[in-house]
Parts: structure tokens; sequence; C-alpha cells
């Protein structure tokens, strides 16, 4: 292989010319994770199945079930799926520069291989709901789906979701019986804290998250291989009947879980762990409708010259995700633990998730800021230097 082509493969997209819907989806995307993440920093009350306090206020059960119904479970496959399609662009991208696939291969799987070692990270300092090294894992061993037919890559999404209901009711049966002592979050001993992030992460990595994960990352390779996000105008019917269907799925099956984590209803731990799988399952038809949503008001706003101000700020955030999601474990580490800022065992679900959004905020002006020079985040740079090193 040439120098040049190795050079050429190896160029990041300008940021000018990236595709705007995956990158705005991913900006906002960032804005459910928060307010998905920060509640679980609290501690020093029981919790249901979605780790929301139980004893909260008027206000805290409003935002918990406000949440349970649009946000938890919905944002992680929403990210799948862009995880999913953003591997296929950039498999497109290294064989468009003349690369065989066998060395396009290695490349994703470097990449995988160093999210994963950044899961990790995230983990052992910071957050034992990391997703990153799901991301990794799934990455790492399904890459070879990118070449696959789109009749096995669909058969492979519809049995991971049959074995993803399988996984959540044994973590539901689990919730249910575990002894309700305080969380990770609460413990006041780093060193212990630490430790336990570790033992968590490494347990529901490989099972729980990562089957959260599979059905919509197969599902974004689907997509991104017919370019929807890339030209949404083409694809309006699809993007349409995704976003209104998958949204009343999303709704309809998370009204179970959400009176029985707001304690309107106290049903059997059967029917409760049954609206926890429900719930859960529902979300990837959720999070696909949010992605298909988004592309429709890019598709929409197709004959404009070019995106207006908050658009462009979003989609910088998007440019940023990685740098952006690390940093949100940041806050929320220095703002809620015990041997920190405390705030964790003396605020609700509503003030957890104003703390959440404001940190969103932040993040998208420090990427907007940021992005006005040309500049990428400091996670995706290191994140590609160590990929093409790797890689070779």
């Amino acid at each position: 292989m040439s120098t040049t082509v190795m050079s050429a493969d190896r160029r990041a997209v300008p940021l000018a010319r990236r595709s705007l819907a995956p990158d705005l989806a991913r900006g906002l995307m960032l804005l459910l994770i928060a307010v998905a993440h920060a509640h679980m920093y609290l501690s020093g009350h029981p919790v249901g199945f979605r780790g929301y306090t139980l004893d909260g206020s008027a206000l805290d059960r409003l935002v918990a079930g406000i949440q349970i119904l649009l946000v938890d479970g919905r944002a992680l496959p929403m990210f799948a799926a862009l995880f999913g399609y953003g591997l296929v662009q950039l498999a497109s991208r290294q064989l468009a520069a003349g690369r065989a696939w066998p060395d396009v291969r290695r490349v994703l799987r470097a990449r995988s291989l160093w999210l994963l070692a950044f899961g990790f990270c995230h983990a052992l300092l910071l957050f034992f709901g990391d997703i990153l090294g799901a991301y990794g894992l799934v990455g790492l061993v399904l890459v070879g789906f990118i070449r696959r037919g789109d009749r096995a890559l669909l058969w492979a999404a519809g049995l991971t979701t049959v074995l993803h209901v399988a996984v959540l009711a044994l973590f539901g049966l689990l919730t249910v019986s575990a002894d309700k002592g305080d969380s990770i979050a609460g413990m006041g001993d780093p060193a212990e804290a630490l430790m336990m992030r570790v033992v968590g992460w490494s347990g529901m990595t490989p099972t729980y998250f990562a089957a959260s994960v599979v059905p919509a990352f197969l599902l974004g390779i689907w997509a991104a291989r017919r370019r929807v996000l890339e030209e949404p105008w083409a694809h309006r019917t699809l993007l349409l009947r995704t976003g209104v269907v998958g949204t009343a799925i999303a709704v309809a099956g998370g009204v179970p879980l959400m009176l029985v984590d707001t304690r309107l209803w106290a049903p059997s731990d059967a029917i409760g762990v049954s609206a926890y799988a429900l719930h859960s399952v529902s979300g990837i038809a959720g999070g696909l409708a949010y992605a298909a949503l988004i592309g429709l008001a890019v598709a929409g706003g197709a004959r404009r010259a070019a995106p207006g101000p908050v658009a462009r700020a979003l989609a910088a955030c998007g440019q940023w995700s990685l740098t952006c999601y690390l940093l949100q474990s940041v806050v929320f580490t220095v703002v809620f633990v015990p041997y920190l800022g405390g705030l964790g065992t003396r605020v609700g679900d509503a003030a957890a998730s104003a703390v959440a959004v404001l940190t969103w905020l932040a993040t998208v002006v420090l990427a907007a800021s940021m992005s006005r020079t040309g500049r990428r985040g400091p996670a995706e740079t290191l994140l590609r230097r160590l990929t093409y090193r790797r890689a070779g």
C-alpha cells in the first residue's frame, strides 16, 4: 500500500464536511445520557428498578416518571445505533481510500479495543455505569457484520433482541432479591468505591450492557448502508414511520415501569420484573425513533444554506461526544460523591437532573467554542492516535 493511501485513510474528515444528522443526534443524545446517569450518583435512599429514589418529593417522582418514559433505556440504544452507523462510515472511508477489507477490519477492531480500554479507565476512576466498554466489546466481536448481508443482519438483530429480554428478566430478578445496601456512589472510602466500580463494570459490561447494545448496533449498520442519516431527505417515509411508531412503542412500553418506580402501582415481583423487561426492550424502538426524528428535522431544514447557531452548537457537541461524555462523569463525581462535593446524599432526582442539564449545556458551549477553531475533542484525538498506532 502506498504512503499516500495510508495517509489519506488516516486523515479525519474535516468538521465542515461531516454529515449534520449523525452529529446532531449524538449531541442531543448526550443530554439524555446526562439525565439518565446523574441520579445514579445519589445515595442513601431506597431505589426502584431504574435507580430512582422511592422516597422522593412529588417533584422528584414527576421527574423520575418523565425520564423513565422518555429517557431511561432509550438513550443507550440510540447511542448504540449511532455507534454502528459510525463504524460503517469509518469503514466506507477506509475502503474508498484504497484499503483492503482485512486492513479495515484491523483498524475497526483496534478502535473498538481502545474504546474498551477507555471504558475500563472511565469505570475505574469515575462511573461504574460506563457504556463505552460495551460499545468497544460489541464492535470488537461483531465488526464482521459490516460485511454480512441484510438478511443475516436483521436475523441477528431479532435473535439478540430475544436474548436482550432474557438478560433483562434475569437482572430484574436480581434487583428484586438484592440486598438493599448503599450504592457504589454512596461509598465514602475512595479505594473501596474504586474496587467496587471495577467489579460492577466487569460484570455488567459483557452481560447487561452488551445485550442492551447489540440489537440497535446491528440496526444502525443496516441504516448506514442506506445513508439514512446522511441523506435523510431521501428517506422521509422511513424516518417518519420509525419516529412515530417507535416513540409510541417506547412510551407505551414504559408506562408499567413508570407506575411501579413512582409508587403509583405496587404489583407482585413477577409483574414488576416483567414491566422492567418491557420497558427496556421497548427502549430499542425509542432510541431508533429519536435518531429518526432528528434525521427528519435535518431533512426539513435541508433547503437552508447552512444550519443555524443552535444546530451548529449541538453538532459540535456530537463531534466531541466522547470528550463530553467523559466530562459529564467528571462533573457528577466532583459534585455528588460523598468524599468530594457530597451533594448526592442531600438532593433528590429533580435536583440531580437539573445538574445534568446544566452540565450538558456547559459541554455544548465548550465544544461549540473549540470547534470554531477546527479543534477536535481531546478524547477523540487520543482515540484516533491510539487506533492508527495499533492498526499499523
